[in-house]
């Protein structure tokens, strides 16, 4: 760990490169940055011009995004030597200020296991390719739920028959996006080909199909066939967690974002892979029924898929200079 605590350029793209690596709806990456020196405060924003309103018409998602970035700008700082203090929300008056992240005071010590989250950072990736038959352990199953109640939320480890009627939401939810001009069109405009600006999902990191149609993969192409790759097959088990909260205000909805980046870097840690199945939140009515009512009251805020595979190749990423903005 450095001891340096001098907020200065070098200690700004640090921070700022952790938090643009967080995975984002449609890799939109929809978040600014702006330093106030003066008082130490790097101040995290909703960049709304890469929203995606057709799939995220509330900004649910939007602040899920912001949120994990905010949790890895949490995780350099720690792993830089300061003890950031971090508020969500902390200006009713600056609804697009989503958080405001206190840089003036080095950590007593350093906190255990910050150094691997920090790694992690740079080689989590979604996984939109099969994954391997063998199941995660129970052990690491257990760090990852932990990893979310540290964040408020809850990570759902449901059986055969939840996971089965999970699965059948999201295909419903699949078939929805696909057919509908508005999601369709939209999805479609966020692939990116050649010589593309560094956000969006590049053509060749859209991944297969399930060959059985068992496990619904989110369909970039939009029923464009030319571009689809040959379809796969692909775990006939796949281990499924559901993130949740329990509330379901724009705080919570940041808060989701906290604990969804923190399950991934524990999980790749671990060297498991994940990918992200948010089909089914984009349909009020699916979402509700996501709900698993036998656990009480609660918010799904979205399903991961848990495996061993590749490790993926990396999207593109804007740059620092690039997300921040003049205090």
């Amino acid at each position: 760990m450095t001891t340096t605590l001098t907020l200065d350029a070098p200690a700004l793209e640090k921070l700022v490169s952790a938090a643009v690596a967080a995975p984002s709806i449609h890799n939109s990456q929809p978040w600014r940055f702006r330093l106030q020196p003066d008082i130490s405060i790097l101040e995290v924003r909703a960049d709304r011009s890469r929203a995606v309103p057709a799939a995220d018409p509330q900004g649910r998602a939007l602040h899920i995004s912001v949120g994990a970035a905010v949790l890895n700008l949490r995780i350099a700082a720690r792993h830089l030597g300061w003890a950031p203090d971090v508020r969500l929300l902390p200006d009713p008056a600056e609804p697009d200020l989503f958080a405001a992240v206190r840089l003036d005071t080095a950590a007593a010590a350093p906190l255990p296991g910050t150094d691997k989250l920090y790694e992690a950072i740079w080689h989590r990736h979604t996984i939109r390719t099969p994954f391997a038959a063998k199941p995660v352990p129970p052990a690491v199953l257990d760090e990852l739920a932990a990893a979310a109640r540290s964040e408020d939320a809850v990570l759902h480890l449901p059986g055969h028959d939840e996971t089965a009627r999970l699965l059948h939401l999201t295909a419903e939810a699949e078939r929805r996006n696909t057919t509908d001009e508005a999601q369709r069109t939209e999805s479609r405009s966020w692939i990116r080909t050649g010589d593309a600006p560094p956000y969006g999902i590049p053509v060749d990191a859209l991944g297969p199909q399930d060959r059985s149609g068992h496990l619904p993969m989110r369909d970039f192409s939009a029923l464009h066939a030319a571009e689809h790759q040959a379809p796969a097959t692909f775990e006939a088990e796949p281990r499924i967690a559901v993130l949740t909260t329990e509330h379901d205000t724009p705080r919570d909805w940041l808060r989701a974002g906290l604990a969804l980046e923190h399950v991934l870097l524990a999980a790749t840690v671990h060297g498991v892979r994940a990918s992200l199945l948010h089909q089914a939140m984009e349909w009020p009515y699916l979402r509700w029924e996501a709900r698993d009512p036998h656990r009480g009251p609660g918010y799904v805020q979205i399903l991961i898929r848990l495996g061993y595979g590749p490790e993926g190749a990396p999207t593109p990423r804007l740059g620092a200079k690039d997300v921040v903005d003049q205090g």
